[in-house]
């Protein structure tokens, strides 16, 4: 019995949105009638097999949501950067240990989901922090232990989560991240902060400033403990 029938292919072919979650697709190819649909906006492929994205994924000119959470991920087409539209993508939870040249290029991206993956500060393109749209980054559960001063030039960002990396330290650039709701660092190897981060606005209503489980130096290591600014 086929994976997709073929009304869900006559309904693919004219929808604003497509998903297919936990349907067992290994690839592209068994949905390859989506890119007939240019009025495609949102594409749902979680919980799938999937491990290679097409370089044709950039024919979606349309496509503004793109979640591939949980799949088999490795790698990525250069092209897909190069969707002017796309506001959310969603890679949470694939096998990527590096991205493309260019990733940095989206032009609306506003959320970035990485989560769960096999990333580190290597395997970033240089133009990965020059994403001015970018309101939040998800970089939690991969393999970083240092983070490039460029993140300076995320401008917009307001959610910045690093949770359980093997973070050793933070640039002072952070401290220029003006907008910053909530910074998320728990589980890494911190032991200090950089000074600069005091002048974020992160405590209060609506702020979340997540610090546990590092080994923090004494006397920082009280106050955090005891959540004074947790």
């Amino acid at each position: 019995m086929p994976i997709i029938s073929k009304a869900d292919r006559s309904r693919d072919e004219a929808s604003a949105e497509i998903e297919h979650i936990d349907r067992g697709i290994h690839s592209f190819q068994e949905i390859s009638h989506i890119f007939n649909n240019m009025a495609l906006r949102r594409l749902i492929l979680s919980h799938n097999k999937i491990s290679f994205v097409p370089p044709n994924i950039a024919d979606l000119v349309n496509l503004e949501s793109l979640n591939l959470w949980n799949n088999q991920i490795e790698d990525l087409p250069t092209s897909i950067s190069s969707l002017n539209k796309l506001r959310i993508l969603n890679l949470g939870m694939n096998r990527l240990n590096i991205l493309p040249r260019g990733f940095g290029s989206f032009q609306a991206l506003e959320i970035l989901d990485l989560t769960y993956n096999n990333l580190n500060e290597r395997s970033l393109p240089g133009n990965f922090f020059f994403m001015p749209t970018l309101r939040a980054l998800y970089l939690g559960d991969n393999d970083f232990e240092y983070l490039p001063a460029d993140i300076a030039n995320l401008s917009s960002l307001q959610v910045l989560v690093l949770r359980e990396n093997d973070l050793l330290a933070l640039p002072k650039e952070i401290g220029k991240l003006y907008r910053l709701k909530e910074l998320h660092i728990q589980g890494n190897r911190l032991t200090v902060l950089p000074p600069e981060i005091a002048g974020l606005d992160l405590v209060g209503p609506k702020r979340v400033l997540r610090l546990e489980n590092n080994p923090w130096v004494q006397p920082l290591a009280e106050p955090l403990t005891k959540g004074m600014y947790i």
